[in-house]
This record gives C-alpha cells, structure tokens and sequence, in this order.
C-alpha cells in the first residue's frame, strides 16, 4: 500500500472526525492541525508491527457540507 485515503467529516458539535477508507482506523481531533497528527499517529499504531505494508503517504478528503436558506 502506497497510500491511504481518510474521509474527513466536520463534526456537529465541533472539531473534525477521519476515517480511513480500506482500513479499519477512525480517529477525531478539534482542529485539521491536531487531525493530522492524530491521523498520523493513529496510521503508525495500526500498521506497527507490519511495517512492509505501512502507506508512505496519507491522503485526507475533507467533506464539507453547508446549507443556506432558499
């Protein structure tokens, strides 16, 4: 694996909210600063001990939804 693909959400009641794609790794900070390190962190403990299959880069897909009055 090359590259990882999270799904980042904005969270209702503030901060933000990533889930990895093909891996079972979710993880939740207050702002995209602090998501990245988490998200990175969160990568090295999932893949810790099969280094040979951990992704040399981590893409984040923000997601932002607005609604406005009509």
């Amino acid at each position: 694996m090359t590259e990882i693909l999270f799904i980042v959400d904005e969270s209702p009641e503030g901060g933000y909210t990533a889930h990895a794609v093909e891996a079972s790794i979710t993880t939740e900070a207050d702002t995209l600063a602090e998501l990245r390190e988490m998200v990175r962190y969160a990568v090295r403990c999932h893949f810790d001990e099969d280094n040979a299959h951990r992704p040399k880069a981590i893409r984040l897909h923000l997601v932002h939804d607005e609604v406005i009055a009509a």
